[in-house]
């Protein structure tokens, strides 16, 4: 609507009119008076028809207009976002009939100002004879402008009344309002941000990034903004012990140079069998945990002994899991033979990790016509967390901390966690984004602290991501710590959800050398749900656990709060397991009465009809309700994967048998 005052302008009058708009408020103008030519008492247009404008009030739109312009244009040109504008008007008006009334506004301006330095305007408005009117006005804008202007305007008026009024008026107003958006200044350069850190950089690290700068820019870039090229291990090593990233200390050689790509590619060369020779350097393609141990050895060492870790194993040296991964992935039908391995790699150990084995060097034409000798691997490319490296560790840092920035932020985000922990077996993230925990941290995130160590809850986040209740160092702000950081991401849980019954939490990540008491490779007995307690934690164990939930979760609500709701999230838990047993044991009537035949006759117990909606009340229903007991996902306990389909699942799975037994005693009726 300010367009209809000023047809002719374009985007340029756009803050000088904003301006002008709060100026107007300022000093008890209503806005619409400038949006749509209306005063509540003295507009230019009231209730639709055209009233005579008081003339006070367009001399003084006249003088607003001006500084309006003038203010908020130069507000345009400069860097400031917010505007406080403090205005004070006291006026005493008083009009007695058939008098002849002179009016002098002066208006005074003066602004003198320099990147982001100070302007002040005045106005001074006085109105002699019987009416007697001063108006002050202050404004305090940061701006680039230096400019000064004195302008006079004198309106004679005369008028004629019929009756007398006073009125006095004392109004303050202040207002901070934005004035233009912040400038986004463009990226620095790759260059620019090379030159930032190359004062620490190893002449080795140089050598790298002298070509990778043309040929894996963004590799240079990712690593060039990373807390490794900013700081050195003998710089990290100074910092206080609750704020230290590093847990050893590494070979003196790299104490003062920042941890660039030799520091991390040409670290043990020997002890990697893939090493090869890369224009002088002897380096290797994939760095691995025993690598990242030169800083991070307790880190390491931590995560090398979790069901992460291990998590290739205990999936390849599992044959029961291999025969559900088997009846997953693969498919006989028609002669025909589908998935296999490659199927495998591209599901299950997408995210479990393969193993990754150096077959030699081969050669390569990049695409400008350069030939080099790199190496050659089967099982590569792959991050999952448990992959077997060429050197013999297990794990890949990099699935979590991203390489090759390894940031803090990311590891910390819940959407990490999301790249394996899905609907519809582990619907860990899922539950958690439709939790009250997932609604406020996805809300306010952009105003947490994602890289502050230790991190403190209720000043560096409100709501918490999975590294909080399950990896991450938590202090108060005094510094009294809450939960030590692991890298063992089990090592806080009590009771393992996850599994055809929940049970008692591992002793050790290498789950494949449990054995229940029939010896099956699993932790706890498919017949009954008696767990395999000489693998398990004991009890006092789980009780120390619980504990240290109670106070991480202690540390935003109240201790019987979440002692309460952890008793509750148990019995839950119980009640799956029972449901579970009413499964196992309509699977086992199914392999006695012949509907399928399974572990009974040494048969695959996960590929018939019957056999998968037992994997279904399980891997989904059971889980999917654990899940959403643990965090507060209401639906996934009831609809969306809950009860409903597990109650479901059990009543077909019973129908199924009794429609079985029912063909089968017809067809004996008819054959007798």
């Amino acid at each position: 609507m300010l367009y209809r005052i000023f047809p002719a302008c374009d985007g340029e009058l756009e803050a000088p009119l904003k301006y002008c708009c709060v100026y107007g408020e300022a000093i008890g103008l209503n806005r619409r008076f400038f949006l749509f030519g209306l005063v509540a008492e003295k507009g230019i247009y009231r209730g639709g028809n055209k009233v005579q404008a008081s003339k006070d009030v367009v001399a003084a739109l006249v003088v607003v207009l001006i500084i309006g312009i003038v203010g908020g244009y130069a507000a345009g040109k400069g860097k400031v976002t917010t505007t406080t504008l403090t205005s004070t008007l006291t006026e005493t008006k008083t009009t007695t009939k058939l008098q002849t009334v002179s009016t002098t506004f002066t208006t005074t301006k003066t602004a003198t100002t320099t990147a982001f330095k100070t302007k002040t305007l005045t106005s001074t408005t006085t109105v002699t004879k019987p009416v007697t009117k001063t108006l002050t006005e202050t404004r305090t804008v940061t701006q680039k402008l230096t400019a000064t202007m004195t302008k006079t305007v004198t309106v004679p008026v005369t008028k004629t009344v019929t009756q007398t009024r006073t009125v006095t008026r004392t109004m303050t107003t202040t207002a901070t309002v934005t004035a233009k958006p912040p400038v986004v200044m463009a990226p620095a350069s790759i260059e620019e941000l090379v030159k930032k850190v190359e004062a620490k950089v190893s002449a080795e690290s140089k050598a790298c990034i002298q070509c990778h700068i043309i040929y894996t820019p963004d590799v240079v870039a990712e690593w060039a903004t990373s807390r490794h090229a900013k700081t050195t291990p003998g710089e990290a090593l100074k910092k206080p012990e609750l704020e230290r990233e590093i847990s050893s200390t590494p070979p003196e050689n790299m104490m003062n140079h920042v941890v660039g790509c030799y520091e991390c590619h040409g670290q043990k060369p020997d002890e990697h069998p893939d090493t090869f020779n890369h224009y002088g350097y002897r380096i290797h393609v994939i760095v691995t945990p025993k690598d990242c141990a030169t800083c991070h050895a307790k880190e390491v060492e931590e995560y090398s002994r979790s069901v992460k870790a291990n998590a290739y194993y205990n999936l390849l040296n599992n044959p029961v899991y291999m025969l559900l991964v088997n009846a997953s992935t693969e498919s006989d039908m028609f002669g025909i033979h589908a998935g296999g391995m490659k199927a495998k790699e591209s599901a299950c150990l997408a995210c479990h990790g393969t193993k990754v084995v150096f077959k030699g060097l081969k050669t390569i034409t990049t695409s400008d016509g350069m030939t080099l000798q790199v190496p050659d691997y089967e099982g590569w490319p792959n991050h999952g967390v448990g992959r077997v490296n060429p050197d013999g560790s297990k794990g890949a840092c990099t699935a979590c901390h991203p390489r090759h920035s390894f940031s803090i932020e990311v590891a910390r985000s819940p959407y990490t966690c999301g790249q394996c922990h899905l609907d519809p077996d582990v619907p860990a993230f899922n539950v958690w984004k439709e939790s009250k925990h997932g609604n406020i941290f996805l809300v306010n995130w952009k105003h947490y602290n994602m890289t502050a160590v230790p991190w403190v809850p209720g000043r560096d986040f409100t709501a918490p991501s999975c590294a909080t209740c399950h990896m991450s160092l938590l202090a108060t702000e005094d510094g009294k710590v809450i939960a030590p950081r692991t890298h063992d991401v089990g090592s806080r849980i009590w009771i393992r959800i996850f599994g055809v019954y929940a049970h008692p939490q591992p002793k050790t990540g290498e789950t494949w050398k449990i054995k229940n008491k029939g010896g099956l490779p699993l932790p706890y007995c498919l017949a009954d749900a008696e767990p395999a307690y000489q693998y398990l934690i004991n009890e006092t164990e789980m009780a120390e656990r619980k504990e240290q939930m109670v106070r991480i979760c202690g540390a935003c609500h109240s201790e019987d709060y979440a002692r309460t709701r952890l008793d509750w999230f148990e019995q839950v838990v119980n009640e799956t397991n029972k449901a579970i047993l009413q499964s196992t044991l309509l699977l086992v009537d199914a392999w006695k009465k012949g509907l399928a035949k399974g572990l009974l006759t040494g048969d695959n117990p996960f590929d018939e009809y019957i056999e998968r909606r037992w994997v279904e009340s399980w891997l989904f229903y059971a889980n999917s309700i654990r899940y959403g007991a643990a965090m507060n996902g209401q639906d996934w306990t009831t609809f969306k994967r809950g009860w409903y389909q597990l109650t479901k699942d059990l009543q077909e799975m019973k129908m199924l048998i009794q429609l079985y037994e029912m063909a089968k005693n017809a067809t004996a009726s008819k054959a007798g």
